[in-house]
């Protein structure tokens, strides 16, 4: 004689299975599919960062990034891409990668102005992200 609990039981334990191995599935393909650098279609160069030693407090991060073509929107999207701590800010410029010397090292500082003064025509965009998480972007930003 067949007992019906037992073909519940098992009938539950291989429906949960399933569900299980669905959803780890489901998570792991979207772990190893998150959108990174590599899918934006233009050239970018990071060219000089600046991160301050303060791991207490708010993390300032300053980038400056070499571009070959005007994607505004590719832009924004590397913006949001760079890292960025809670109560922190994250700053990034994009220059034009051919009038620019990406040789020279390029210093960059916590606080305005970031970088000299006569780079300032040559930077297409900027890229903010404060404290609280809200964007700001600005094209030709020095003109």
């Amino acid at each position: 004689m067949i007992n019906t609990n037992d073909m519940r039981g098992n009938y539950l334990f291989y429906a949960l299975l399933v569900v299980v191995i669905f959803l780890m599935g489901w998570m792991l393909t979207d772990t190893f599919t998150q959108p990174g650098l590599d899918g934006l279609e233009g050239e970018y160069q990071e060219w000089a960062k600046y991160r301050n030693e303060n791991n207490t407090g708010p993390v300032v991060r300053v980038y400056a990034v070499a571009v070959k073509d005007t994607l505004w929107e590719d832009m924004r999207a590397y913006g949001d891409l760079m890292p960025h701590t809670k109560y922190g800010r994250t700053q990034v410029f994009f220059f034009d990668a051919e009038k620019v010397d990406t040789d020279n090292d390029l210093v960059l500082a916590p606080d305005s102005p970031y970088f000299s003064e006569d780079l300032r025509p040559f930077c297409l965009a900027s890229y903010e992200k404060s404290a609280m998480g809200e964007v700001n972007f600005l094209k030709q930003p020095f003109q």
